[in-house]
């Protein structure tokens, strides 16, 4: 294993192996724990696409409320909004469907994202700045999260983060779009292992053997994930749980995780230890 295999292993907090039912017991303790250290709050929200990450952060999530109110003395109320924010008519909506009457969430609120977008976009063109495809994949990324963190905000809710291993790992995700969260429960999980939660949790199959994609560039509807990364789910897993994967495959992978180091620290700032020791003047 390579040295800076082993760093992004420990950095990612990866396990080669897990078992499903501890994990799922540990996160959603966490998410509980959290809710009662903030008595301000009253539970979580989530947009929730039909595909594997949204789904499992969901089910634990709601897992995390519906305990919480059987436990408690009934004074406080806890709840998890799940929140559909299509951009006009999503291609795969009944998996976002199947994936609610999975959840069961104790609300669904539904904000279709295309006509605020669409208005971004057209003042943004008449300032001079004409967006491309994939950076409008970005306005909708952020629109979501704006979205989510309206209604946390009305309802006392703390923004929940799909952010796992096998997506920090290549950075894909927006900043500051669906890379912002309070809580991002899924740390340290790969995809593969994502995939053992839903099982465990009864979820249907086809929710988390379904192609990951973002789906968020007109030009590419529903284009993979993995002919994006160019690279493939298995093979970044397979790395991160300490394995060797093809060299052509190890050097894509390690550029994803160089190019995409500053959507994995906040803002930078003049104390940064990193930034000090590597741009020494």
């Amino acid at each position: 294993m390579s040295t800076l295999q082993e760093k992004i292993i420990a950095e990612l907090r990866v396990e080669p192996e897990i078992d499903p039912c501890e994990e799922i017991r540990k996160r959603v303790w966490f998410m509980k724990q959290y809710l009662q250290k903030n008595p301000f709050a009253r539970g979580y929200v989530l947009g929730i696409s039909g595909g594997q990450d949204s789904t499992l952060l969901s089910k634990l999530a709601q897992i995390a409320v519906n305990e919480l109110n059987e436990e408690g003395d009934g004074k406080v109320k806890y709840e998890f909004i799940a929140v559909r924010l299509p951009y006009g008519v999503q291609v795969d909506e009944q998996d976002a469907q199947d994936a609610i009457d999975f959840v069961e969430p104790s609300e669904v609120i539904t904000v279709n994202i295309k006509e605020a977008v669409d208005a971004s976009v057209r003042d943004l063109e008449a300032a001079g700045v004409e967006l491309s495809d994939f950076v409008k994949g970005n306005e909708k990324a952020r629109e979501r999260m704006k979205v989510q963190y309206s209604i946390a905000a009305m309802r006392n809710l703390f923004v929940l983060g799909t952010d796992h291993a096998a997506e920090a790992v290549t950075g894909f995700y927006t900043k500051h779009g669906d890379g912002a969260c309070d809580l991002a429960p899924l740390v340290g999980l790969n995809k593969r292992q994502g995939k053992q939660l839903l099982e465990e949790l009864n979820c249907p199959p086809h929710l988390y053997l379904k192609t990951a994609t973002a789906d968020l560039e007109d030009d590419k509807p529903g284009q993979p994930d993995e002919i994006a990364l160019g690279i493939t789910y298995d093979q970044i897993d397979d790395y991160l749980e300490g394995k060797k994967i093809p060299e052509d495959s190890r050097r894509v992978l390690e550029q994803w995780y160089y190019k995409s180091r500053h959507k994995r620290n906040g803002p930078a700032t003049v104390f940064d230890q990193w930034w000090k020791k590597e741009n020494k003047s």
